[in-house]
């Protein structure tokens, strides 16, 4: 009987590890990226373009080709491109915009300011107007927001 209980204390133990790490591995990809004083602000932006095929598919051929999205989120939005070792990456790996726990918290005026101003403890760059127009960002965007959609 001791024995049992003394498996089940254990396995309790590598369970309750499990979901803590799963637990703090999601708070921070949930973790806004805008900070505190403008984030109000920002979620309070839409995005003006349509949300049509056309549009999209401009948002994909931008995602791969011109802001170059792919080299790092892969062309499946994972957060890898399948070039990359993910043991030569320090830090945070970047975003998976097919976890949709992600796309139901972050909001287009979120997503618009880290194109302007870049992600603060990432190594996303800002990409607007460097890279991209404000509305060629718009239109990778409403194609990120696809890989929600399988």
């Amino acid at each position: 009987m001791k024995r049992r209980f003394r498996d089940f204390v254990i396995a309790a133990a590598f369970l309750i590890q499990g979901l803590d790490l799963a637990w703090s591995a999601d708070r921070e990809v949930l973790r806004p990226r805008v900070p505190a004083d403008q984030l109000g602000a920002a979620r309070a932006i839409t995005n003006p373009l349509p949300d049509t095929l056309e549009i999209i598919d401009k948002g994909k051929t931008l995602f791969n080709g011109k802001a170059f999205c792919r080299a790092c989120h892969g062309q499946d939005g994972k957060g890898l491109g399948t070039d990359i070792d993910p043991k030569t990456i320090r830090g945070a790996l970047p975003r998976n915009f097919t976890d949709k726990a992600w796309q139901k918290t972050r909001t287009d005026g979120e997503l618009i300011w880290i194109l302007q101003n870049g992600s603060p403890g990432t190594d996303m760059a800002p990409f607007i107007p460097l890279i991209l127009t404000e509305e060629e960002a718009w239109q990778v965007l409403r194609y990120v927001r696809s890989f929600a959609n399988p």
